[in-house]
């Protein structure tokens, strides 16, 4: 299959109602232990026709790196507006899979609720896998932003759907959102506790690092052979 074309049993408007059916599964009210001991990030990488899934599990409080696990597989579908989690769900469900140290919560670099049909990658995955997720993505796909009793909210048809939470000063934004099974507020304050000395939450960075490698090793394989 050429890396631009979805499979042709592959329907984007019938993806589209997956995920519009899916939105209503999420659960926005926090189903977190009292004390968050583990916290994880995910990210994929790719290589032509191989999506590299990569996951970190950090400790809560600390952000020191506890475990790390990565898979790669086929890359089944293109990249495709909106419809990222189709594409980056199954390499980052294999990685989770193999996790000694399971996380209380997953930081997911994309949308969570903050969705044109409200269950992007952060949702999806966590419905898939049943565990709190946040969205944290780097760019708005819908909402406007409005400053309500003093923060900066994503707002779509007058429904707030997210968060834009600026971490460090004088850099652009991040837009939080709820994935599955937490508060909007909750998932701020987690996705705040974890930036370090960038942005981006550390957990997202260290899975993105542990991807990059990975990604590395494989081209170096490759040239070997």
């Amino acid at each position: 299959m050429h890396p631009n074309e979805a499979p042709h049993s592959f329907s984007v408007s019938k993806a589209n109602r997956t995920q519009l059916r899916l939105s209503h599964k999420i659960i926005t009210e926090d189903q977190l232990p009292q004390i968050i001991k583990r916290v994880a990030g995910v990210d994929v990488a790719y290589i032509d026709e191989l999506a590299i899934g990569a996951v970190a599990v950090l400790d809560y409080e600390s952000l020191e790196l506890l475990e790390q696990q990565t898979a790669t597989c086929q890359a089944k579908f293109p990249y495709i507006p909106t419809l990222l989690s189709f594409r980056e769900l199954p390499p980052t469900f294999a990685c989770i899979k193999k996790l000694k140290l399971q996380p209380d919560i997953l930081l997911v670099d994309g949308q969570g609720a903050a969705h044109p049909y409200g269950c992007g990658f952060a949702s999806h995955l966590g419905l898939a896998i049943g565990k709190p997720t946040v969205g944290v993505a780097k760019s708005r796909l819908i909402g406007e932003s409005k400053v309500i009793a003093g923060q900066e909210f994503l707002v779509q048809k007058d429904q707030i759907i997210g968060a834009v939470v600026t971490t460090k000063e004088c850099v652009k934004p991040v837009y939080v959102s709820v994935g599955h099974l937490i508060s909007l507020g909750t998932a701020v304050k987690i996705a705040k506790h974890c930036v370090r000395n960038s942005r981006i939450p550390e957990p997202i960075l260290q899975a993105h690092k542990i991807a990059s490698e990975e990604k590395g090793e494989v081209k170096r394989k490759r040239k070997t052979l």
